[in-house]
């Protein structure tokens, strides 16, 4: 089995010296490459350059990420080698990019490290690139699973968003958790909802997934 999983989070520049990111530790992913790892297959993992998680990732090969388009380049040129069983998008990728900076004045800032005596700075966020709807076109034979991180809303809200992704993004399965799910994970398909009650759970539960999967 033939494995690419992401994990930790991505970056955007605000300037040279400063940047925009999230909460992500890398932890999970981690843990899921390690398992698939021991498991004797052959598991690629992509880490945000970010990630706090301590843990060692045991994956026979890792590469690190910066931004939202260097983990979509770094992900296209390892599908173009083919042979890809799975891959598991955890990753988490920054939703937004900065298009431009502006002072009180509504003035455009030009500079590679804006000064603080400037006052307040105004930053013109737009989306950032998405490499999960993607992933069909790149590993068109592949398992792909995304995941789904809501902490807004009730928990019928957080499976409707669950399922909306499996179809605008054409993958096989999404991972739901955080605030809005509850503890533990589901495991959702378009057929089907598998709950998880920890990491651990959940990397068992889909060795035994995407070994007994057919396409």
């Amino acid at each position: 089995m033939k494995v690419l999983v992401t994990c930790g989070p991505s970056y955007e520049p605000i300037d040279e010296a400063r940047r925009i990111t999230n909460f992500s530790t890398g932890w999970l992913g981690i843990a899921l490459s390690n398992a698939f790892t021991d498991r004797g297959w052959k598991v690629t993992c992509l880490k945000g350059e970010q990630a706090t998680c301590p843990a060692e990732l045991r994956a026979q090969r890792h590469l690190p990420f910066s931004t939202n388009a260097d983990l979509a380049d770094k992900v296209s040129t390892l599908a173009a080698e083919g042979g890809w069983d799975a891959v598991l998008h955890a990753a988490a990728l920054c939703d937004f990019q900065v298009a431009g900076v502006t002072n009180e004045q509504g003035e455009t800032l030009l500079s590679p490290k804006f000064s603080s005596r400037t006052g307040r700075l105004n930053l013109a966020l737009v989306p950032a690139t998405k490499v999960l709807p993607r992933l069909r076109d790149w590993f068109p034979s592949a398992r792909i699973v995304g995941w789904k991180y809501e902490l807004a809303g009730t928990r019928a809200d957080a499976f409707t968003k669950a399922h909306a992704q499996l179809a605008e993004c054409r993958t096989d399965a999404c991972v739901l958790n955080g605030a809005a799910y509850g503890s533990g994970f589901a495991f959702c398909t378009q057929s089907s909802v598998h709950t998880c009650a920890d990491t651990d759970a959940l990397a068992a539960w889909l060795e035994r997934w995407l070994a007994s999967a057919t396409r």
